[in-house]
């Protein structure tokens, strides 16, 4: 760290419609430091970020830039400009392989074909300098989410950047992944190089930041450095209160069978074993944890719990119904709810009002309809009751869902699923991309319905979430169940080993 400003964004307003979604951000950042970006969900962080890459324009304000006024139209202008920024949902093209996607848009197609050997070389070159193991021959739809995160950091440095921004960049890392990263960053800001980091981990953002800007209402509200502060102070400056960073569990006795997976096999959506001869139990007043890293069949189990997959062996049965073999809308009508992992594919419309994600699914029953007629007064009531119970920041119910960060929108989905009839409730990735005060709520919730005598399974990649919630975790390694592990935090190495494949455990 320098102290010498590479980055001042002054100012800077932006608005869709009326919803404010920077009030005048004053936001400097210095050569070769890593500084952390903090907010709840909504707070601006990433639309703010979005403007420094070109992908938004500010309706007021300006960027200095190098101490020179800077005005982007796009993110290939940005790129130009030595600035490029992973997003929290990755901009890769599935069905064309690393480096053909590290050229699109970059020129002549035919001398990007021309030149596709010093591509190859040149992604070679940095991925065995930052430790990456990118492929340029690599298909971006066979590769794990994780595999993807390690690309498109790898395509932002390609490009020769100066500052890079990484939004939510952990979210699908074991913890030896995650210090690999961070211990990246610092290697990078030793190449001469500037990060921002948006995260909600407040661990991480101890651990590699040299400064910390805090946002809330769609303002910077304090710039420190982040050896004068602490994670505590820290929550208190994003969410406006105390917070509480651990929930205690109250121990509870299982009870009854609610779900029971024996033997489950499936493929996957391209048809290779996903799921192998995996086989556990959930009972009332219990939440069973399944971690691992993301592409280890986690997804496939849960769709196939859900229909969305067929099964290929074995036998699922919820209150001793058999699931093998039902469609998704017949288990959608027995006593199941389900937090999907990807909300935008799998959990809300994007271009539909609150209104009406709300009431996906269960449109056709009460107290939704009467008589095959929509209740329109009560479906909005419901919305409301809903935002006000869940924190959900919109405009109002008739708000598009689209125009909600990506945390307001996980907590419409969450509350939607609580608010079902169910015994059993499937959910994958909990708190992906909320923020800290949102994630207390959210999980406060969840309790609520384990103490109220419901059987949950929670997939996650976030061990801390694990660790919070679950009464018992499994580890899923390559589409088997590798071990079992009490919730205990001084046995972090053994879960992050046995999510590695490394050294598989017996049950503790």
């Amino acid at each position: 760290m320098t102290g010498k400003q590479l980055l001042l964004m002054d100012g800077i307003h932006k608005r869709f419609g009326p919803l404010i979604v920077s009030a005048g951000v004053t936001l400097d950042v210095e050569e070769n430091e890593i500084h952390a970006l903090l907010g709840e969900n909504g707070a601006g962080k990433t639309v703010l970020m979005s403007i420094l890459c070109g992908v938004l324009s500010p309706n007021e304000g300006q960027i200095v830039f190098k101490g020179r006024p800077l005005k982007l139209g796009s993110p290939r202008e940005a790129i130009k400009h030595r600035i490029g920024m992973v997003h929290q949902h990755f901009m890769l093209v599935p069905n064309l392989t690393v480096a053909e996607n590290y050229v699109l848009g970059q020129g002549s197609p035919f001398r990007m074909i021309r030149d596709m050997k010093a591509v190859h070389a040149r992604i070679l070159e940095l991925s065995d300098r930052y430790g990456l193991d990118v492929a340029p021959d690599a298909l971006v739809s066979s590769l794990s989410v994780g595999e993807q995160q390690r690309v498109e950091i790898l395509k932002v440095l390609y490009h020769g950047i100066e500052l890079l921004i990484l939004d939510e960049p952990t979210a699908v890392l074991t913890p030896q992944e995650t210090d690999r990263l961070l211990h990246l960053l610092r290697q990078l800001v030793a190449d001469g190089k500037t990060v921002i980091f948006i995260s909600h981990k407040l661990d991480e953002v101890m651990r590699v930041s040299d400064r910390v800007s805090v946002m809330r209402d769609a303002k910077v509200v304090r710039t420190v450095k982040t050896s004068e502060t602490n994670a505590r102070e820290l929550a208190r400056m994003m969410v406006g209160r105390d917070v509480l960073m651990d929930l205690p569990r109250a121990p509870l006795e299982p009870g009854r069978i609610v779900l029971s997976v024996e033997h489950l096999s499936c493929d996957g959506e391209a048809g290779l074993p996903a799921v192998r001869d995996v086989s556990f139990e959930v009972r009332a007043n219990e939440i069973v944890g399944i971690a691992g890293v993301s592409g280890n069949g986690q997804s496939e189990l849960a769709l196939a719990l859900t229909g969305l997959l067929p099964v290929g062996s074995g036998s699922v049965t919820l209150d001793g119904i058999q699931l093998a073999g039902l469609s998704s809308h017949e288990i959608n009508q027995l006593p199941m709810a389900h937090i999907p992992e990807d909300r935008h594919r799998m959990g809300i419309v994007l271009p539909l009002p609150l209104t009406e994600n709300l009431i996906l699914q269960r449109f056709d029953k009460a107290p939704f309809s009467s008589r095959g007629l929509l209740d329109l007064n009560e479906i909005t009531k419901q919305t409301r009751d809903l935002m006000r119970r869940f924190k959900v920041k919109a405009s109002g119910p008739g708000d598009r869902i689209r125009n909600l960060s990506g945390g307001n929108q996980q907590k419409l989905v969450v509350g939607r699923e609580l608010d079902r009839r169910f015994d059993f409730l499937l959910i994958n990735q909990l708190t992906r991309g909320i923020d800290i005060g949102a994630t207390e709520l959210v999980m406060h919730k969840i309790l609520e319905q384990r103490s109220a005598g419901k059987a949950i399974l929670l997939i996650s990649t976030e061990l801390e979430e694990l660790f919070t919630l679950s009464d018992r975790i499994l580890v899923m390694y390559e589409g088997r169940l590798v071990g079992e592990i009490p919730p205990d935090r001084s046995r972090l190495e053994e879960i992050g080993l046995l999510m590695a494949g490394k050294s598989p455990l017996s049950a503790a």
